[in-house]
């Protein structure tokens, strides 16, 4: 069963298209997570409609009014929107309740220079940005500890995965096996091929995880060509596993966003010119 579900609004509707991740907020009224969509925005073409990024060349009052609609749509004040600048990396940063709001109105004040936002304070609500890459979702009930972290083919072999719970650890004292993780919609294997320099580091990777062939194979497929057929989904997953969170804890998306651009942004299968969406987590005030 597809663990984001979507919020099925109506195509005529100005609210948002949004994606929760309903299994984990049924068990917790005090948590809101999911992904955005690209409909229910005010954005212009290319960027239509709900577009969240400040960095794509968007008008940025366009982008705030998204961003908005968004935190409208989930229940939250803008205020607690706090995001990153986003490098393609893998550096974590701890978020406080000093770090609340950065970011969320301009590109100046993010947090600099990291790909992952931790935090154990309520009312702060992470948020971070994607048109393929692979969004990663963890949160920590026994601990109140959430946890966002952008993972594209740079981020995932730098195993951004596994540095974020080894810094929910180290900040929070969480343990891996009491952590629930979630990979949200990006781009599947049947629409990401690869080459060159990302198949030797992908291939580094994998013999550092020490799977099984099969499990290897599926997360990425060499071709005669010389290219491969990408899965990071699939290698966020057993980097995860590997971190020590349980298999049973990880829900893994369906939705392919080179598949599926009547609902998500797609930077590979639309050019490169074209909007983000959004990941979000935060646990509200009492």
């Amino acid at each position: 069963m597809e663990p984001f579900v979507h919020n099925d609004r109506e195509e005529t509707s100005l609210a948002p298209s949004l994606f929760f991740i309903s299994k984990w907020m049924e068990n917790d009224d005090r948590l809101s997570s999911g992904f955005s969509g690209r409909a229910g925005g005010v954005s212009l073409a290319p960027w239509n409609s709900l577009n969240i990024g400040l960095h794509v060349g968007d008008a940025q009052a366009d982008v705030i009014e998204n961003r908005k609609r968004l935190a409208d749509g989930i229940g939250w004040s803008f205020d607690a929107w706090t995001c990153a600048e986003q490098v393609h990396g893998s550096r974590v940063a701890r978020v406080s309740a000093v770090d609340r709001g950065k970011g969320r109105e301009e590109l100046g004040d993010a947090i600099a220079g990291c790909d992952a936002l931790m935090t154990d304070v309520p009312g702060v609500l992470l948020a971070s940005f994607y048109a393929d890459c692979v969004p990663l979702f963890f949160y920590d009930a026994t601990k109140g500890v959430v946890a966002l972290a952008h993972a594209g083919w740079r981020g995932t072999v730098g195993k951004i995965a596994e540095e974020t719970v080894l810094a929910m650890q180290a900040a929070y004292g969480v343990e891996p096996a009491d952590v629930r993780a979630a990979i949200g919609p990006s781009i599947d294997d049947c629409c990401y091929e690869v080459d060159g320099i990302v198949i030797q580091e992908v291939k580094r990777v994998l013999e550092e995880l020490d799977l099984d062939d099969g499990t290897a194979r599926v997360c990425m497929r060499l071709k005669e060509s010389g290219k491969a057929d990408l899965n990071l989904k699939e290698i966020n997953r057993q980097i995860m596993i590997k971190a020590g969170i349980l298999p049973s804890r990880i829900e893994i998306s369906n939705w392919c966003t080179g598949c599926r651009t009547d609902l998500f942004f797609s930077h590979r299968a639309e050019g490169g010119k074209t909007g983000r969406m959004a990941s979000w987590i935060g646990i509200r005030e009492r």
